[in-house]
């Protein structure tokens, strides 16, 4: 938010008319100062009437014929356009206000994503510096209107709900700003699969802090964002200044379908471009389902694969302990088999709930 306590007064004059005045207490009109200062009259007359501004040449030739130093043209001169730019900022916050209901403000507020603010302008400047964006119109261009291709490179104007998935997306930018991360290795990356594959079958309490650090030894960037209401999104992938972004929202709290996600938007980093953004459980215009089912084989490879779940079925019935010893075998969790099986129908959606986890994240505010 702008820095609270500072002034700026109720209306500022411009300089056109204090040089009025001076020019009448020399008995000068605007024909003779605009003949000694070498400017054509049609420009100083625009200056009296508030028409034109005074520029920097302008104001070292006023400084000869008024006897006013260059610089105080100059600073009323900013004054004045500050002032007016001003005004022009509050008409955009009032013109903003039906804009500011669409998005999800009281869940921003509670999980301290804004201040809380009770004012409807106060409100929409917040979003204004949330977003980056100057106005309304600004932030419909980037999200809406592809304006600004090489960053983002799709449109929301037709998902469920382009206001709340705005929210979640630009959440997930500001928490990977703050992270500091080596450039980026993809065969890094690809070395350190086994190890995530590891840490999702053991699932430690502090898994994911466990995952930000390995990925980030590759220079890849994870975030937990949590779900917004009408954004039913459980991860996105993109990339920002050459570095990929893993984005996760954790919606369901169930470990098997965010290690699923985890390795699903893994998958459209090794395999896809970095020009492209890919948003899960969403869908928009030019989504590309060939992309996604590509990104979708390589999570069953790190989970769950297609082979070890014919042996699997060639097995069965198993104990629960023999199937827990089968699990740590192939190295996955016992809820990413149970939830592949629940998937594909297999099994019953009630059946063996107690292997799923309900996952917690730092800073989460419902921990």
């Amino acid at each position: 938010m702008a820095k609270q306590n500072q002034y700026y007064p109720d209306v500022v004059f411009h300089p056109g008319a204090t040089l009025a005045e001076k020019l009448e207490e020399l008995g000068m009109g605007p024909k003779e100062f605009a003949i000694r200062t070498g400017k054509p009259e049609k420009t100083i007359s625009a200056i009296l009437s508030g028409e034109s501004s005074i520029t920097a040449d302008m104001a070292v030739q006023f400084e000869n014929v008024t006897r006013i130093p260059a610089h105080f043209w100059m600073n009323y001169q900013r004054a004045y356009d500050e002032y007016i730019a001003r005004i022009k900022r509050q008409e955009a916050l009032e013109q903003a206000a039906g804009w500011v209901k669409s998005f999800p403000v009281s869940q921003m507020m509670k999980f301290g994503w804004l201040e809380k603010l009770s004012s409807g302008i106060e409100r929409t400047a917040g979003l204004f510096e949330f977003f980056g964006v100057s106005n309304a119109e600004a932030w419909e261009n980037y999200y809406c209107n592809q304006q600004l291709k090489v960053a983002f490179r799709i449109s929301l104007k037709h998902t469920r709900d382009p206001f709340a998935l705005s929210v979640w997306l630009r959440k997930g930018e500001l928490e990977a700003s703050t992270i500091e991360a080596p450039i980026y290795s993809e065969t890094k990356f690809r070395e350190l699969l086994p190890d995530i594959k590891s840490l999702a079958a053991e699932q430690p309490e502090d898994f994911f802090q466990q995952l930000q650090e390995i990925c980030l030894a590759a220079g890849v960037k994870v975030v937990h964002v949590p779900p917004l209401p009408k954004a039913p999104v459980t991860g996105a992938t993109r990339w920002i200044n050459d570095h990929p972004l893993i984005q996760l929202s954790g919606r369901g709290r169930r470990n098997d379908i965010f290690w699923f996600s985890f390795f699903h938007e893994a998958g459209h980093i090794l395999h896809h471009g970095k020009k492209e953004i890919f948003l899960e459980d969403i869908e928009y215009d030019d989504k590309d389902m060939i992309k996604e089912e590509e990104a979708d084989a390589f999570a069953v490879k790190w989970t769950f694969s297609e082979g070890e779940e014919r042996e699997l079925k060639q097995m069965l019935p198993l104990t629960e302990q023999e199937f827990i010893q089968y699990a740590a075998r192939i190295n996955t969790h016992p809820s990413l088999i149970i939830g592949r099986l629940q998937h594909n129908k297999d099994i019953p959606y009630y059946f063996d709930t107690r292997f799923f986890k309900s996952l917690v994240f730092p800073g989460d505010p419902e921990k």
